[in-house]
């Protein structure tokens, strides 16, 4: 069975469904939530300047980094879901997730080679955009739940290492407040339990559904953690490309709210 081309081909089906849905939606542009005073620049050290200033730009490696603590309607969730889906850090975690299964021989149905490396690829993508599709766009439209990560801004590394991994149970509201987060809960697990429908029929077991969706979620809190640092991490390696406009010419952005209790609390 050409298991590859059938998950890439499940990935493309998400994109056209997701479509298919906005379009039956209408929706209204949500006003912006009022923007938080700018704080005195003598107030700030140079670093947590840079990383303010950072985090008023959309970010192309991680989309889902909130530039804006307005809410996003549902079209918006839309194209984050269809942003993050092809986003170059779901490509080269796919990339890394797929050569560190194929060293392993995880999905040993796909054989080895690049053949295997292939369907592995494959596989880890749509997976991705199945569960990008679920949790950014589905169930953050049903639950009313911001799919975007915000940066906590404060206090120390355990401090916001810790901040990062709860956000795997809680999630910022469209309203502005905080609840469960449904769609990081679910998205997940549904994503797991329609790979079953092109991985290798031995690894499409009840056990083996919630360990790769254990894993996930691991992942997930990872990934939280590197979104914490990444505006640090930007400023500091200097990746213009990653994110377009931080050049020496770019006009400054404008101050981004710091986590208080009316924007992330």
């Amino acid at each position: 069975m050409h298991y590859g081309s059938r998950a890439l081909g499940l990935g493309s089906i998400l994109l056209l469904a997701a479509e298919a849905v906005a379009a039956q939606q209408q929706p209204k542009d949500l006003p912006e939530a009022p923007t938080a005073k700018q704080v005195p620049a003598h107030k700030h050290d140079s670093a947590l300047q840079a990383t303010v200033e950072t985090l008023g730009r959309r970010s192309i490696f991680f989309p889902d980094l909130a530039a804006s603590p307005g809410p996003l309607s549902g079209k918006q969730k839309l194209e984050l879901f269809a942003g993050k889906s092809l986003a170059p850090s779901r490509f080269l975690s796919s990339a890394i997730s797929s050569g560190i299964g194929q060293a392993r021989d995880s999905l040993s149905d796909y054989g080895q080679g690049m053949a295997g490396y292939g369907k592995r690829l494959g596989s880890s993508m749509a997976s991705g955009a199945s569960t990008e599709f679920f949790s950014t766009f589905l169930f953050a439209s049903l639950f009313r739940r911001d799919p975007r990560y915000f940066v906590s801004l404060r206090g120390g590394p355990w401090h916001r290492i810790g901040y990062s991994v709860s956000r795997l149970v809680v999630a910022r509201t469209d309203a502005g407040g905080e609840g469960l987060n449904w769609p990081g809960i679910l998205g997940p697990l549904f994503a797991e339990g329609l790979a079953n429908s092109y991985l290798p029929v031995a690894q499409q077991t009840a056990g083996d559904t919630f360990g790769r969706y254990g894993v996930r979620l691991g992942f997930t809190a990872g990934g939280n953690v590197i979104k914490e640092y990444w505006p640090t991490i930007f400023r500091s390696l200097r990746i213009a490309r990653i994110a377009p406009g931080l050049g020496s010419d770019s006009p400054p952005a404008e101050p981004w709210p710091p986590a208080t209790p009316r924007f992330l609390r």
